[in-house]
C-alpha cells in the first residue's frame, strides 16, 4: 500500500471511531429518553459509518486504481468529514 492510501484509510479510520462514540452516546440518550431523535441520529451516525468502512476498505483493496492527482481532493472530503464529525460530537456532549 502506498502511502497516501495510508493516509487516507487512516483518517477514515478516526471517523470510524468517532461515530463509534456518537452512536454510542445517541444509544444511551435513546435507552434513556425513548425519544425519536437520537434514533435518527444513530442512523444518520451508522450510514456516515458504513461510509467509511466502504472508503477504507476501497483504499486498502484497490490502491493501484487511485490516481495520485485525485489524492488532495479525497484527503480534504475524508478531513472536511472528520472536522464535522468532531463538531457533531462536542455539540452532542454539551
Amino acid at each position: 500500500m502506498e502511502s497516501t492510501s495510508a493516509v487516507l484509510s487512516g483518517v477514515s479510520i478516526v471517523n470510524m471511531i468517532i461515530l463509534g462514540i456518537l452512536m454510542y452516546v445517541f444509544g444511551k440518550m435513546y435507552v434513556r429518553t425513548r425519544a425519536q431523535m437520537p434514533l435518527g441520529m444513530i442512523v444518520f451516525s451508522v450510514m456516515l459509518f458504513l461510509h467509511n468502512i466502504i472508503g477504507a476498505y476501497a483504499y486498502f483493496s484497490m490502491d493501484e486504481l487511485f490516481s495520485h492527482e485525485i489524492f488532495p481532493y479525497l484527503l480534504g472530503v475524508h478531513i472536511a468529514e472528520l472536522a464535522g464529525i468532531l463538531i457533531f460530537l462536542k455539540i452532542t456532549m454539551d
